[in-house]
């Protein structure tokens, strides 16, 4: 079940027409959307993503996020398009930083060395059991005493084997929440849970003022991060009911053409797994990719239907159109085109289980790097961009499958 964003919050009306668009924007699509999935430390591949788009002047005039891609959300629709991928630069090594010592060979001259697999899988593993016991700078450190051994610590925003007030200070160092919540900007999309009720809730910059707590409530998955207060109501990580927004965004969209760049990072199909750490690793990809195909299928289905529908309405004679039955049709129609391109995060020979809280700066650039090339692979066939056929209102690119959907 859906819910409305919590009634506290102050409400605005929806842009007219975002301006943040600088560049040429693909075909004539009144809206180009960027949906991240949550991941963790995958989200550089996001970052990628989004700096491959840059470079081709692609922007897009909504972004949506869950978890790290509601982080990523943040920083792209906080800065001017001039200054995102810095920021997105400054972000992800801010965050890939461990808290104390300094990581052994961090340095990018050592990211393309032909490290034999079992060296990089056992440096990958050391930098996930540093994140476990040390945290990350710039976004969380463990709580001492821990949890168990201090019982006078208590409430929601305690209840964790982490503090994510060095999020906070990230956040507010980087982001324009100002620039975030002007209607002459970027629309800026993000999911949580309510504690209380159990409900997902969507928050957007067209109905309520975000603020920092709107971006780390998405990302606060528990018991690792405490639940984060909003208008005296509490959230978790928005990835425990969907770690994607995606078929919010197809519900919430105005009824006019889009192009919407869903960017996965975790694949719902793989092989079976061989042994307990493969297990570990292929539940995760099952729970964390949202069944982002049951969605996309679904919701071409129904645009299929309200297309047709529009295409009966239109022989309806002038004289009619004021029918009470009309009417209620005129709301559940849409003569709109979807074109979505669908990106995946495909994982490292050396990465384990572990791969969303292994922080290194090396698999940072990594997941970066590979953001890239998959989106400058995509842009290089101009053709996924073109409006769809209206005999078929919505069209898949899935960019890691064979053919089009």
């Amino acid at each position: 079940m859906m819910n409305k964003p919590a009634s506290k919050s102050r409400t605005r009306k929806p842009a007219a027409a975002p301006r943040d668009t600088a560049g040429p924007t693909p075909r004539s699509y009144p809206t180009v959307a960027l949906v991240l999935q949550g991941g963790g430390a995958l989200g550089s591949y996001q970052a990628g993503v989004y700096e491959a788009l840059h470079e081709a002047g692609r922007l897009p005039n909504w972004v949506a996020g869950i978890s790290i891609g509601a982080l990523n959300a943040a920083i792209i629709a906080g800065n001017a398009p001039a200054h995102r991928v810095a920021k997105l630069r400054e972000f992800w090594d801010t965050i890939c930083k461990p808290p104390f010592m300094p990581a052994p060979l961090a340095s990018p001259q050592f990211d393309d060395l032909p490290w034999p697999l079992p060296l990089r899988h056992g440096l990958s593993g050391v930098a996930a059991m540093r994140a476990m016991f040390e945290g990350q700078a710039g976004f969380f450190l463990p709580r001492v005493p821990a949890p168990p051994f201090a019982p006078w610590r208590a409430g929601p925003v305690m209840a964790s084997w982490y503090d994510t007030t060095p999020l906070r200070s990230t956040l507010e160092r980087l982001v324009d929440f100002d620039r975030v919540n002007d209607p002459r900007t970027i629309r800026v999309s993000v999911g949580a849970v309510n504690v209380r009720s159990g409900n997902f809730e969507y928050f957007d910059s067209t109905r309520q003022t975000l603020r920092a707590e709107h971006f780390m409530a998405s990302g606060a998955l528990p018991p690792g991060f405490p639940a984060v207060e909003i208008d005296g109501e509490f959230y978790w990580d928005g990835g425990m009911v969907s770690n994607t927004p995606l078929y919010q965004v197809l519900l919430d969209r105005p009824s006019h053409d889009a192009l919407i760049f869903q960017v996965d990072l975790w694949s719902a199909a793989g092989e079976p797994p061989h042994d307990l750490a493969q297990v570990a690793a292929r539940s995760k990809d099952i729970q964390y990719s949202s069944r982002t195909r049951l969605v996309t299928e679904y919701m071409q289905r129904e645009h299929e239907h309200q297309r047709l529908l529009h295409e009966v309405m239109a022989l309806v004679p002038e004289s009619r159109r004021g029918d009470p039955a009309y009417l209620r049709a005129e709301t559940r129609s849409s003569g709109a085109l979807t074109n979505l391109i669908h990106l995946i995060y495909r994982d490292k020979p050396y990465e384990g289980h572990y791969k969303d809280f292994e922080f290194s700066a090396n698999s940072m650039r990594r997941h970066w790097n590979s953001g890239m090339d998959d989106m400058r692979n995509t842009l290089s066939h101009p053709h996924w961009l073109d409006a769809p056929d209206p005999a078929h209102p919505f069209v898949t690119h899935d960019v890691h499958r064979r053919g089009t959907s």
